[in-house]
């Protein structure tokens, strides 16, 4: 099978990529297309070019498996190739269809005409893998859009519609037929005799920018808070002024010299093993990709607080039918109202037209008796995070549910197992973690409970795609990956503030690594009270000869649960979410401090990054050492997709292996010296840290 197939429609050559799922654009499409190039440059009755894809898309872009590598002898790299192609003087068409991002796009920009399929995503996402469009892109785009809007598209990565291509002038054309309208526009060109019209060529784009250069300053101090820690963004800027400021092969160099300082740094690596960690979840080794699931048509979920009434929205969004079951009429009008309210906040910023609005309220049904769900394919218990409340309400789930429905818990710490067990068919039940906002969160924690069969497995992790979630499979242990890893973080921050850091410093260190927030301010907009909750249930197991902080805990007895009360860790005021550090706690602290016969002193930020983060890591290899995750990848996707660890870092198991197991295993072990047993290094730690292995050795 050829990387490349050609076809002749009299003197149109159709070249079409061939390289599925997604024509990535690896060292065989590249020198299938050079070669079919070449061979119809020299063919006196080949008058125009047409590139297509094949399959479901134009194409996805570059290889990604390639980056960082040499390309092979004789095979050009995209850049010279799509150069090679624009100055060619036989008209080339692009006919797109599906997607046509990164590389893909740059290809297309690098053809004289563009034809599009309606619903076709175009886009120059490159600077999500912390690089940016190094083929020409730079240069090529602001030529045809206008340099602010270039800077938007190419900093912020995203893809967007065939519309609104056509309206900056990425699209020439919009057809149903994006191939035959191409061959119809290629043999326009023949006849015509017109010259091509190349891209680089077109320089009005770039006018208004050489007119007023401040248009790169202003949007570089607009991006500098979306863009904190990266490098990709700025370089994406830097070529863009290039484009303005130098003729196009010098800007190419610029841009070819900007891409390979940043393929091979970090922040690339990182983002690289984002990409595949993100890939590799929905590989479970034992439930192989053809394990037959169930059906979910319908869903259910039980209570229509914070958590149920986003979990609703969630199914919603998807085109699943939920109904919602509530204790009374009161709690359950109250958690319809919160939706619509959602719903209509999101449609007021122009994110969701009013008749998907209503659609999605429409298929959101509220109920305040269990029968109503007799017929859900599964259903989502989301009450209160206590275990006879949770085991009362599976025991009535299992006596209503049909015989085939999935029972899921959304509990965010608590043994499924013992949930399961209060039913008759615990290989139908399994944990379902969403995080909270659950119809804003992407990361879904699926916890396998001892008896989940592979079948219902499967299901929830193929339903997490549906709902447009990251599923991540997980084992049964307090807190699973995710909190569990959570509470050395969390109990490291508050043992700092009472050895004389403050909770301003402590999250100025964590925001400036990359978090969007430190612990005290995600604290106080997560709900304090949360915590306090479950705190106090494990209270009479908690050993006593351990360090405990109680300084949370009175934060919340004075009735500080965060921004809800307008008070927690900081004062908040009225309407507005910006912490205030606050006397009234720092009084508190410092009392706290004297009560426990701590002498406060100076704490250095090394010291808090490493107090806080190398214990988390410590107990990520606690996890994978008792195969609570499947790979430390999947603890990586956790972290990032559902605690804001900095995907530029890569998650912490990565950004762990990035700096050096050594390091960790060594400050783990004067840290234990110094602390006591609550920062005893984990043996898995301990032993690649000696072998001079990785996390991302761990089980090959």
């Amino acid at each position: 099978m050829s990387a490349v197939e050609t076809e002749r429609r009299g003197a149109v050559a159709i070249l079409k990529l061939n390289n599925p799922p997604v024509n990535g654009l690896g060292a065989a499409v590249r020198s299938g297309l050079q070669a079919a190039v070449k061979e119809g440059l020299a063919d006196e009755s080949v008058g125009a070019f047409v590139v297509a894809g094949s399959g479901r898309m134009f194409s996805a872009g570059a290889d990604i498996r390639e980056f960082g590598k040499a390309p092979p002898p004789d095979v050009p790299n995209l850049g010279d190739l799509i150069d090679e192609i624009e100055l060619s003087d036989k008209p080339l068409v692009a006919a797109v269809h599906g997607t046509a991002a990164g590389g893909g796009l740059e290809l297309a920009l690098g053809c004289h005409y563009r034809v599009v399929a309606p619903k076709t995503k175009v886009g120059l996402p490159e600077v999500t893998l912390g690089i940016l469009p190094g083929a020409g892109g730079t240069q090529r785009l602001p030529r045809l859009t206008g340099v602010e809007t270039a800077l938007k598209l190419i900093v912020e990565g995203r893809l967007i519609g065939v519309d609104e291509a056509k309206k900056y002038g990425i699209v020439d054309e919009i057809a149903d037929d994006p191939l035959e309208a191409a061959v119809a526009a290629a043999e326009r060109f023949i006849t015509s005799g017109d010259r091509p019209q190349r891209t680089r060529e077109r320089d009005a784009g770039l006018e208004a920018a050489k007119t007023d250069p401040s248009i790169f300053e202003v949007f570089r101090k607009g991006m500098a808070r979306r863009a904190r820690g990266l490098n990709a963004p700025y370089a994406c800027v830097r070529c863009i002024e290039a484009a303005v400021t130098m003729p196009f092969d010098e800007g190419r160099a610029f841009e070819h010299r900007e891409i390979m300082e940043l393929m091979n740094a970090d922040e690339a690596r990182s983002m690289r093993h984002a990409f595949f960690a993100e890939r590799e979840v929905a590989k479970i080794p034992d439930v192989p990709s053809d394990t037959p699931t169930h059906p979910i048509e319908t869903a259910g979920v039980i209570g229509c607080g914070t958590m149920g009434g986003g979990i609703a929205m969630v199914f919603a969004n998807a085109g699943i039918p939920v109904t919602v079951v509530e204790s009374t009429d009161e709690a359950l009008d109250a958690g319809l109202e919160k939706i619509r309210a959602n719903y209509a906040a999101t449609a007021s910023k122009g994110r969701l037209s009013e008749d998907e609005m209503n659609k999605r309220l429409g298929l959101i049904t509220g109920a305040t008796a269990y029968e109503a769900l007799a017929e859900a394919d599964i259903v989502v218990e989301a009450v209160f995070e206590e275990m006879g409340v949770k085991e009362e309400v599976f025991g009535r789930l299992d006596a209503i549910c049909k015989p085939d429905a999935i029972l899921a818990t959304n509990t965010s710490t608590l043994d499924v197992n013992q949930i399961a067990a209060a039913t008759s068919r615990p290989e139908q039940v399994v944990g379902t973690h969403f995080f909270s906002p659950a119809n804003v969160m992407r990361l879904l924690e699926n916890v396998r409970g001892e008896k989940s069969s592979k079948e219902v497995v499967a299901t929830v992790m193929k339903l997490a795609k549906t709902i447009g979630k990251v599923g991540v499979l997980v084992g049964v242990c307090d807190g699973f990956v995710g909190n569990r890893m959570l509470a050395p973080y969390l109990r490291e921050s508050v043992f700092l503030v009472e050895e004389g850091a403050l909770p301003h410093q402590v999250d100025k260190v964590i925001y400036d690594f990359g978090f969007p927030m430190g612990p005290f301010q995600m604290g106080d907009l997560a709900g304090l009270d949360v915590g306090w909750r479950i705190r106090k249930a494990k209270a009479a197991e908690r050993p006593n000869h351990l360090r405990y902080s109680s300084v949370a805990d009175q934060i919340c007895e004075m009735g500080r649960f965060g921004q809800k009360t307008s008070a927690g860790w900081y004062r908040y005021e009225p309407g507005n979410r910006n912490p205030i550090p606050d006397p009234e706690v720092e009084a508190l602290i410092m009392k706290a401090s004297e009560e426990a016969g701590i002498t406060r002193r100076e704490i250095s930020d090394e010291e808090i990054l490493e107090r806080c983060l190398f214990p988390l890591v410590n107990e990520g290899a606690r996890i994978l050492e008792e195969g609570m995750a499947l790979r430390s990848s999947d603890v990586d996707v956790v972290w990032m997709s559902g605690y804001g660890f900095p995907r530029h870092r890569g998650g912490p198991m990565f950004w762990a292996d990035t700096i050096g197991l050594k390091r960790i295993a060594d400050r783990m072990t004067e840290f234990h010296a110094e602390h006591g047993e609550l920062m005893t290094p984990a043996p898995l730690l301990l032993e690649l840290a000696a072998a001079g292995k990785s996390f991302a050795d761990f089980g090959k």
